[in-house]
């Protein structure tokens, strides 16, 4: 040992927290893989996942700690520049051991939510450290303190033992010094590529399996986060995932995928953008999208997930409900994008959080507002979270409810007011238009079926014990629901206005297929005065509600929505689902599946509902290329600004 310190010299500490980094990762991938056995064994992944991982783990390293070997190389010594260089590198050494494993233990947890190791979604969340921190408070303060002590002895530990390393090296001769330098530079370089290919180390690469979970295990999570940081600089360009196609070649394959027909694209400028005639011809109504947090169809009777929506379960019967109805995402902007814009989904941000949407991008509320309409946004907690009061206000929102306008709200946990007290405030809000005669759009956005589920004693009948658990919140978001409508069928709004329950998104998307696709799967219902009882069988996709909504108020309009307006689909239609899973794209029409990912070919599936399982399945090149137009449609609009309301020059409400 004496003979290999001495010969490392200076770099003798690096390599021993490189080792301690190695050993510290590989036990790690182990663990997750003994906690996920069953799905490690189902693709027979042992192998490729350690000596893979290892390969990452490497080129991590090289990364971290690459450039400061060099230059610890060229300026570590004895005297004062030395002296300071070594300290910095004790600080380098310290920090970059701790980062790594403490992005391994939080692993556990960021894959029980999201099904993958951390990646952008980690980032984002730091954002908004008071929700956050409020969040974990309340319901992990286990996790939270044992993080903390493993902060502490971690860095206690690593600020020592760099202490103790760098005792006694010994410095190669000033000669010897830059030779050294460019070997370790090359050691470095290669190892940080992993390749000697045109392109460098990355996850596809070492991806083997149909499991997206067992690809995320192979890699480490630092490298995961720090990957996904990279892809966000240029996120907005679905090409540099999937593949390109030209311009016109895009815009043809979605305008075909529309169903609508070449004439009734109505504009040069706009090239999505088509004239769509109202089914319903009367007085146009109001609209109230009451959009579930995390509410999927596992949470929801009717839909043959547990009995905690009795609620929803019985407004199934008196409305519109799609029994096969898909999430475009797995985050609430993503389903708000879907829902309020009609947008298809991407591997970059939801628009709601990118800049050039901020203003003067297509969503119903600015179409309605031109038309006369009061637009709002009611929310029980800070409207600045994800974004969303910039997006709301700078298209098409005229008002703007939340936390600090509720007055002595019922509850208030650590996502804001209660969802009783978010509906009560909506039907106030809604009988105050209504005897002003102001027709409106409203989106009430629900928090409480939120971790850590959070929510009023003695209002339901517990499903389980203890109280803040998944199941008993959404059986109270349901009961809200439920108190909602009690009072909005007695109103003098109910017989003019339409309402949609609908989901965001699902509870913990995850699963081992490349796109969970029964995890995408959550309620919805269309209810209102005149809205016959139907349960419809047809696949259909959250970007389907807009233009069908705006079809059942009354409004012709002009719009560059692609969705289906759905009282306008034959009942035998199979219907379409587009599905973004992280970085994969699906298309699904009926049970066929094309599943795009990044820098592969498309691979086709077969769905079958009735079992939840995905199949490898040919899939015609056709279908292929439909999915990728669709996949490149949103960055291209969003680039080039082609996602705009058309002015109105229709008559507008008095």
């Amino acid at each position: 040992m004496t003979t290999i310190r001495r010969w490392l010299g200076p770099f003798w500490p690096i390599a021993v927290f490189s080792l301690i980094a190695l050993v510290s990762l590989s036990i790690s991938r182990l663990a997750l893989g003994l906690w996920q056995l069953e799905r490690v064994d189902a693709v027979a992944g042992w192998q490729e996942m350690l000596l893979q991982g290892l390969r990452v783990d490497f080129a991590t390293l090289c990364w971290l700690w690459g450039v400061p070997a060099v230059f610890t190389l060229l300026l570590a010594g004895p005297h004062a520049v030395g002296r300071a260089w070594l300290q910095l590198i004790r600080v380098w050494l310290t920090l970059g051991l701790w980062l790594l494993l403490f992005l391994e233990i939080s692993t556990p947890s960021f894959v029980t939510e999201y099904g993958v190791r951390p990646n952008r979604l980690y980032i984002e969340y730091l954002i908004y450290p008071k929700e956050v921190f409020a969040m974990l408070w309340a319901g992990r303060k286990g996790e939270l303190l044992l993080a903390l002590l493993f902060s502490g002895a971690v860095l206690a530990g690593g600020w020592w033992l760099s202490g103790r390393l760098l005792r006694g090296i010994s410095f190669p001769r000033w000669y010897w010094r830059p030779a050294f330098a460019l070997l370790i530079l090359a050691i470095g370089f290669l190892g940080a590529r992993s390749s000697l290919g045109h392109r460098a180390l990355n996850p596809a690469m070492v991806a083997f399996a149909s499991d997206p979970l067992i690809n995320a295990l192979t890699v480490n999570s630092s490298y995961s986060l720090f990957f996904a940081i990279k892809q966000m600089r240029a996120e907005e360009d679905a090409s540099q995932f999937y593949g390109e196609l030209p311009r016109q070649r895009i815009l043809d394959l979605v305008r075909q995928e529309s169903g609508r027909e070449s004439h009734e694209f109505s504009s040069d400028t706009l090239p999505s953008q088509t004239f769509n005639e109202a089914s319903y011809g009367g007085k146009p109504k109001n609209l109230v999208i009451l959009l579930q947090e995390s509410l999927g169809a596992q949470f929801v009777g009717s839909l043959g997930g547990l009995p905690l929506t009795p609620n929803i379960d019985a407004l199934s019967k008196e409305g519109w409900a799609f029994e096969q109805l898909y999430a475009t995402g797995t985050r609430s902007v993503r389903g708000i994008e879907a829902v309020l814009t009609g947008f298809t989904p991407t591997p970059a941000q939801a628009v709601v959080k990118l800049g050039r949407s901020q203003t003067n991008f297509f969503t119903i509320a600015d179409l309605l507002k031109q038309r006369g309409y009061d637009t709002s946004f009611i929310y029980g907690g800070e409207s600045h979270f994800d974004n969303m009061r910039s997006f709301f206000l700078g298209n098409g929102f005229t008002t703007i409810v939340e936390q600090k306008d509720f007055k002595n709200p019922v509850f208030e946990g650590s996502w804001g007011a209660s969802d009783e007290d978010l509906m009560a405030k909506a039907d106030e809000t809604f009988r105050a238009l209504s005897k002003q005669g102001k027709p409106f759009f409203s989106l009430v956005f629900s928090s409480s079926n939120h971790d850590p589920f959070e929510f009023p004693n003695d209002r339901i009948a517990l499903y389980e014990q203890p109280k803040q658990t998944r199941n008993n919140a959404a059986k109270y978001a349901d009961y809200a629901i439920g108190e909602f409508f009690k009072k909005a069928k007695q109103s003098d709004y109910w017989k003019d206005t339409l309402f949609l329950v609908i989901a965001d998104h699902d509870s913990r998307v995850s699963g081992a297929s490349l796109v969970p696709i029964p995890r995408f799967h959550i309620p919805g219902v269309i209810v209102g005065d005149g809205i016959a009882p139907r349960q419809d069988p047809r696949i259909v996709s959250q970007i389907d509600m807009a233009p069908t909504l705006l079809s059942l108020m009354g409004i012709s309009a002009d719009y560059p929505m692609l969705g289906k307006d759905l009282t306008r689909m034959p009942a035998d239609w199979p219907g379409r689902a587009i599905m973004q899973y992280d970085k994969n794209f699906a298309l699904m029409r009926g049970k066929d599946v094309v599943i795009l990912q990044p820098e592969r070919a498309p691979e086709g599936f077969i769905y079958e509902d009735a079992t939840e399982t995905l199949t490898p399945a040919p899939q015609p090149a056709t279908m292929k290329d439909a999915a990728l137009g669709l996949a490149l449609w949103g960055s291209l609009a969003y680039q080039q600004g082609l996602y705009r309301t058309a002015p109105d020059t229709r008559t507008v409400l008095n």
